[in-house]
């Protein structure tokens, strides 16, 4: 297995093939401690100002 971080490991799940993946334990965020923060009353904002006048 090959993932886009450049990191590859082998299983025997996937014998005989290459297998390309997007995250894995060396890059996915939940693993490296690296999560980026998303204020909710931020998201919230944007929603209301995206949708003030629908309703209208």
């Amino acid at each position: 297995m090959t993932c886009s971080c450049g990191n590859s490991f082998k299983t025997r799940s996937t014998a005989g093939r290459d297998l390309h993946i997007d995250l894995c334990s060396e890059c996915h965020p939940f693993y490296t401690g690296k999560q980026r923060a998303v204020s909710a009353a931020g998201q919230v904002e944007k929603f209301r100002k995206r949708y003030a006048n629908a309703g209208k």
